[in-house]
C-alpha cells in the first residue's frame, strides 16, 4: 500500500481518479484541493468516510500548507491536477492562471523535492511525481497534420495553454536539474461525470434539458480528440506506478470529432433518452469565435499503448451514452451549480 497526494482531487478528473483510487487499489489517496468554483466536494462525498482517504483543503500556492501535507502525509506518489483550466476564464483574468498553474507548481516541486530527498532508499527510488497537463501546449493542427506526440514542439496560444507550458517546462527542469523523478502527462479533451458545467459537453445536456439555446462558436468545425475520462484516469493510475521518471506520455481517445458533432450527437441522444415536443438539434445557434479559437487537436497515444500497455475501453458512443445518462441521473449533484446562478457561456471549448 502507497500512499497518493492528489492535487485537485474535487475536480473533473481528480474526482474520478480518486474513485479509481479507492475502488481498484490499496493505496491511501490524500486530496489537497482549493475548493475553487469547480471544486465540487459532493464529488467525493460517497468515498468521504473511505478509511483510505482524506481531504485538506489549501492552496498550492501556500508553500507552508504544502509543506505540512508533506510532513503529515509522507506520500509516495504525487499526481498534479490542481489548475485553472478554462480558456475562456483565462482570456479574462490570466492572472489567477500564472498564480497557480506557474507558481503552485513550483511550490508543489519544492515541497515535493525536499521530501524525496530525505526519504530512505527504497522511497526515494519508487517515488514519482505525475505532472497532468493538456494538449493545449502544442497548438493548433492543420487538418492534415499527423496527431501531437511527446516530440511535438509547444506553441501554446491562449493564457491557459501558455501557463501549463511553463509547468511543464517547471516540472522536466526539476528532473533534468534535481533528479526528482517526474512524469509528464498530456491528455485530450476528457468528458465524462463530475464535469463542471462550463465545458462543452455537461454544458449542452443542461442547456438542452432546460431548452435554453446551444451557443457555438463559429461554425462548429473546431475539432478535438475526445475521451472518456475514466480511461484518462486508468491511465494516470498506470503512469504512477510504473511510468519512467523524466518520460513523456501523450494520451488520447483517438476520437476526432468536430464541435458540432458532438453537439448534435447529445442532441440525438436526448431526443431517445429523454424526448420532448421538439427537436434539441432546434435549439443550436451559432455565435462569433473567440480570440485565439485554437482549429484543431489529436493526441498519438501510442507510445503509452507500447510502453505500458494501455488503450481506451470506451469507445465515444458507449462513453456519450453513458455521460449522457450519468446527468440525466444525478440532478442532485448539477441542480446546486444551476442555482447558483452558473450557465456557462459558449459551447466552443470542450
Amino acid at each position: 500500500m502507497k500512499t497518493i497526494l492528489l492535487t485537485g482531487g474535487a475536480g473533473f478528473i481528480g474526482s474520478n481518479l480518486v474513485h479509481l483510487l479507492l475502488q481498484h487499489t490499496q493505496h491511501q489517496v490524500i486530496v489537497l484541493d482549493k475548493l475553487t468554483y469547480a471544486g465540487n466536494p459532493a464529488s467525493l462525498a460517497d468515498v468521504s468516510a473511505n478509511s483510505r482517504y482524506a481531504f485538506v483543503k489549501a492552496d498550492i500556492v501556500d508553500a507552508t500548507a504544502v509543506r505540512a501535507i508533506f510532513t503529515q502525509y509522507r506520500p509516495d506518489i504525487v499526481l498534479h491536477l490542481a489548475a485553472e483550466s478554462h480558456v475562456d476564464r483565462s482570456i479574462d483574468g490570466p492572472g489567477a492562471f500564472i498564480q497557480t498553474n506557474l507558481v503552485g507548481t513550483f511550490t508543489l516541486l519544492e515541497a515535493a523535492r525536499a521530501h524525496w530527498q530525505n526519504l530512505p532508499p527504497d522511497r526515494r527510488a519508487a517515488f514519482r511525481f505525475v505532472h497532468v497537463s493538456t494538449d493545449e501546449v502544442f497548438g493548433s493542427l492543420a487538418s492534415d497534420a499527423p496527431p501531437f506526440s511527446e516530440t511535438t514542439p509547444y506553441d501554446p496560444r491562449s493564457p491557459y495553454s501558455a501557463s501549463k507550458a511553463g509547468s511543464d517546462h517547471l516540472a522536466r527542469a526539476w528532473f533534468h536539474t534535481y533528479g526528482l523523478p517526474v512524469v509528464v502527462t498530456n491528455c485530450s479533451n476528457n468528458y465524462g461525470p463530475y464535469q463542471f458545467p462550463e465545458k462543452l459537453i455537461p454544458l449542452v445536456i443542461l442547456n438542452a434539458l432546460e431548452r435554453k439555446p446551444l451557443p457555438i462558436y463559429g461554425r462548429g468545425d473546431n475539432v478535438r480528440d475526445w475521451l472518456y475520462v475514466e480511461d484518462h484516469a486508468r491511465a494516470l493510475a498506470l503512469i504512477a506506478e510504473r511510468g519512467r521518471p523524466g518520460e513523456t506520455y501523450t494520451i488520447g481517445g483517438g476520437c476526432e470529432r468536430t464541435n458540432l458533432e458532438i453537439v448534435q450527437a447529445i442532441c440525438g441522444l436526448l431526443d431517445t433518452l429523454r424526448p420532448d415536443a421538439d427537436p434539441y438539434r432546434d435549439l443550436i445557434a451559432f455565435v462569433a469565435d473567440r480570440p485565439g479559437h485554437d482549429k484543431r487537436y489529436a493526441m498519438d497515444a501510442s507510445h503509452l499503448q507500447r510502453e505500458l500497455s494501455w488503450t481506451p475501453e470506451e469507445t465515444f458512443a458507449t462513453g456519450l451514452r453513458k455521460t449522457v445518462i450519468w446527468y440525466l441521473e444525478n440532478v442532485h449533484w448539477w441542480s446546486p451549480i444551476r442555482v447558483s446562478g452558473y450557465h456557462g457561456e459558449r459551447l466552443g471549448k470542450g
